[in-house]
């Protein structure tokens, strides 16, 4: 869940639903419903969340999931905004031990962007220590470049 509402709202524990655990998947279609229902009432509902009260020079925003969120932010912060995807291969995500889960997997919570933005950058996270810190440092250099 992006913010404690759905846990809130539906009486859950709201540290156990940000881990891998069976407890967040009994309620991970519950909480998709839910975070519909919200984005189609109102699509920056999740987005001004996410920003209120933050007064950092960095932001980072670890959990878009839909063309709406990247546009905006595009929209509020221009060109400020660096889009950052994290992949990882099918075989690496499986060694974690991700199982596809139809209904869920396949939403557009968790594929809503897999196409339709143009990423800033995409980092490749499948197990490469060393490569992984040169991605990342590349990207924490551009951003410092920025501040």
């Amino acid at each position: 869940p992006t913010d404690p509402l759905y846990p809130q709202e539906h009486g859950l524990d709201f540290q156990r639903l940000l881990d891998a655990s069976t407890y967040k998947e009994q309620h991970r279609q519950g909480m998709i419903r839910w975070g519909e229902e919200r984005r189609s009432a109102d699509p920056g509902f999740f987005c001004r969340m996410a920003v209120e009260g933050a007064a950092h020079p960095v932001w980072v925003v670890s959990d878009a999931r839909r063309i709406s969120d990247v546009e905006w932010f595009r929209k509020a912060y221009g060109d400020a905004v660096q889009t950052v995807r994290v992949v990882a291969s099918e075989e690496t995500r499986k060694r974690r031990d991700w199982v596809f889960v139809a209904g869920v997997d396949d939403a557009e919570s968790e594929c809503g962007l897999d196409q339709g933005v143009a990423f800033d950058w995409v980092i490749t996270n499948d197990g490469d220590q060393g490569a992984l810190d040169e991605q990342l440092g590349a990207l924490l250099r551009s951003v410092r470049g920025c501040l």
